[in-house]
C-alpha cells in the first residue's frame, strides 16, 4: 500500500527533517508540502492525502483550524507535530491519531509512523474517526489559552510566560513580545497569537498592538475617542476607537 503524504509546518527546516526521515521509505510518497495552515487546506483539498503530518502551532491557520476547514470527517489520517500541549498530548498513550513532540528522534519517529501504517492497512479506518476527535477535543479544552510561548532566538528556543509579556506588536510576518525591555520576535501572526492568550488578560488596542491589562498603570483620554494607555514600565500606547469598548469593557463581570 503507497501512502501518499503531505508534510505542513510553517518552519521549513522542520519539514526538510521530516522528508528526510521519510525519504528511503518505500511505503511513502510525499505529494506535497505547505508552510501555513490556508495553503494545508488547499493542499488536502487539492491533493487528498492519505496521510499529513500536520504541526499545531502556525501562524494564520493553526492546526485545529485545518481540521475545522477541512472537517473531521474529511480529514485524512493525521500525525501532529508539535513544540507544546506536552501536558494533554501525553494522556494519550494509545489514540486514534499520532502525535510527534518536537524535537523527536528517529526511534520516536519510525514508531510512530508504524502505528499509523497499521492503521492506514485497516479498511475500515477513514478520516480521523471518533476517538481523534475527543483527542482533539481535550487538546482545545483545558489547555484553550496558553500561559507560556516557545520563541526561537539564535538557535536556543526561549520560554516566555504570557504573564510577563506587557504588550505585543505587528512586526511584518513575526510579533514582537516585549517583556521587561527586552523585544523577542515570534513567527506568528497578531490574529493567530491574539486567538491562543486569555482575553481576560490580553486585549487588541490597535490592529498592530494587544496589551496585557495587567501591566496597566492608567488611561488617558486622547483625541476623537481614542485613548492613551501607560503601562507600569512607562510605556504609552494608542487605543484605536474602534478597540476602546473591548478595553472599558474588562470592569464588567463575565456574563
Amino acid at each position: 500500500m503507497l501512502i501518499r503524504a503531505l508534510i505542513v509546518d510553517d518552519e521549513s527546516f522542520a519539514r526538510k527533517g521530516l522528508r528526510t526521515l521519510l525519504r528511503d521509505d518505500a511505503d511513502i510518497t510525499i505529494v506535497g508540502e505547505a508552510a501555513n495552515g490556508r495553503k494545508a487546506v488547499a493542499a488536502i483539498r487539492e491533493l487528498r492525502p492519505s496521510l499529513v503530518f500536520l504541526d499545531v502551532q502556525m501562524p494564520e491557520l493553526d492546526g485545529f483550524g485545518v481540521i475545522d476547514e477541512v472537517g473531521v470527517d474529511m480529514m485524512p489520517a493525521t500525525i501532529f507535530v508539535t513544540a507544546y500541549d506536552q501536558y494533554a498530548l501525553a494522556a494519550f498513550g494509545v489514540h486514534a491519531v499520532g502525535y510527534l513532540l518536537k524535537p523527536f528522534d528517529r526511534e520516536r519517529f519510525a514508531r510512530e509512523l508504524q502505528n499509523v501504517k497499521k492503521r492506514l492497512a485497516q479498511p475500515a479506518d477513514a478520516g480521523l474517526g471518533a476517538d481523534a476527535t475527543k483527542m482533539l477535543e481535550a487538546l482545545r479544552g483545558p489547555r484553550r489559552y496558553t500561559d507560556r510561548l516557545l520563541v526561537n532566538t539564535d538557535g536556543r528556543i526561549i520560554i516566555v510566560k504570557t504573564a510577563d509579556i506587557r504588550w505585543i506588536e505587528a512586526a511584518d510576518n513575526y510579533v514582537r513580545l516585549h517583556v521587561a525591555g527586552v523585544g523577542h520576535l515570534l513567527h506568528e501572526s497578531m490574529r493567530a497569537l491574539e486567538e491562543r492568550l486569555d482575553p481576560n488578560h490580553f486585549v487588541r488596542v490597535h490592529r498592530s498592538a494587544i496589551v496585557n491589562v495587567d501591566w496597566i498603570k492608567e488611561l488617558q483620554p486622547w483625541y476623537a475617542g481614542a485613548l492613551i494607555v501607560i503601562l507600569q514600565g512607562g510605556e504609552r500606547l494608542t487605543v484605536s476607537r474602534s478597540f476602546r469598548a473591548r478595553l472599558l469593557a474588562l470592569d464588567r463581570p463575565p456574563e
